[in-house]
């Protein structure tokens, strides 16, 4: 039998939740919920679900879901899953897990005391290319990591951008971190997959690179971040730019053996390896190597385009797989409870960083 699934919280990104449920041949969406009954109603109509509720208590208390999908802003993220996993429901929760580490911890707890079973949305990382990257490393490809590199371009000109910028009570103004605090699971959760420390020295910087509005609010959310975790013997380095072209997302890994260059975007992943050949030949040679692993790239790409697998929410449909099927199997989760604290940790400090920087900017003016 299908799982029957619920999802709580009916703005933009539910919909992609309902849309990568709907193709997979192992779960239903049943029942929707927002605070909101027009939003419910008309995602209800857009998706043919066939309940629709106000009342999160009562669709858990009528429906007997399986699973529940929290996609509501991350306040309330631990009340809505605990409510959820008492009622008997498996949690699927959008990203960031909670509000802070202290946060995330009780949704946790809350997990392994109900004996549910917890995933957060970090779908990248199961995309074909973080896929091929995590096989890369299995086999050796890379070494030792020495540093990592990731890179999230942003275009507030889009549907969520415009909405933020426009909306002076838009739930991220009132986000820590705001703009970044939003997204920075996507660059924080890359860079930890290789750099074990719970605890690395950070330094980090944000401006706003677009012209003042002059509306308090909408100035205060800057748009630009750069930082730097030292851990041990791994290091990481994170940008999140609104105005960089293209918005590309990129993943570069420094190995001891060789470097591994991702792009989530273009669906490519390279290996670059030293050059073998010595003196001005090789560097003449080095670009055609490049060029054949980016033709193999096309090429798979050209293949996972007529296996109707490539489409921009590939990796969560199989984060989405993944995670029924440790509920049906009785298995661990795709993504382990401590590395989701693990990231909530690092953006905790990440954040606070940030607002130590700013105060000592603010205080030398």
């Amino acid at each position: 039998m299908k799982l029957r699934v619920g999802i709580v919280g009916c703005g933009k990104f539910a919909d992609v939740h309902i849309q990568q449920v709907q193709v997979l041949d192992n779960a239903k969406v049943v029942a929707v919920c927002d605070l909101e009954p027009l939003m419910a109603r008309q995602m209800a109509v857009r998706y043919s679900v066939p309940a629709m509720y106000s009342d999160l208590g009562r669709m858990l208390a009528e429906q007997r879901l399986d699973v529940l999908h929290i996609t509501t802003p991350p306040p309330s993220h631990p009340a809505l899953a605990s409510i959820a996993m008492e009622a008997g429901c498996h949690v699927f929760v959008e990203k960031p897990l909670a509000l802070n580490l202290k946060a995330a911890q009780a949704i946790v707890a809350a997990a392994e005391h109900h004996g549910r079973k917890l995933c957060i949305n970090y779908w990248y990382n199961y995309d074909p290319p973080g896929e091929a990257l995590r096989r890369l490393v299995e086999e050796g490809v890379l070494g030792e990591p020495v540093h990592v590199e990731s890179v999230f371009g942003y275009d507030l000109s889009g549907v969520f951008g415009s909405a933020l910028l426009g909306d002076n009570e838009h739930w991220v103004h009132h986000l820590p971190g705001k703009l970044f605090h939003n997204v920075l699971d996507h660059v924080v959760n890359k860079i930890a997959l290789f750099m074990p420390d719970a605890d690395p020295r950070i330094s980090a910087f944000d401006h706003r690179h677009r012209p003042a509005s002059g509306d308090a609010v909408t100035d205060a959310v800057m748009d630009e971040l750069r930082f730097l975790m030292q851990g041990e013997r791994v290091s990481g380095y994170g940008l999140i730019s609104s105005h960089a072209r293209p918005a590309g997302q990129t993943l570069r890994v420094y190995g001891t053996r060789n470097t591994i260059q991702v792009d989530f975007q273009k669906r490519t992943v390279v290996v670059e390896t030293a050059q073998t050949v010595p003196t001005v030949l090789g560097r003449v040679l080095a670009a055609f190597s490049h060029a054949r692993a980016y033709r193999r790239c096309a090429y798979g790409n050209l293949r996972q385009f007529l296996w109707a697998e490539f489409h921009a929410f590939e990796g969560m449909r199989r984060l989405l797989r993944a995670f029924y099927d440790c509920i049906r199997l009785d298995t661990a989760p795709p993504i382990p409870h401590a590395e989701m604290l693990r990231v909530s940790g690092l953006m905790d400090a990440l954040i606070g960083t940030l607002a130590q920087t700013r105060l000592a900017q603010e205080g030398r003016r």
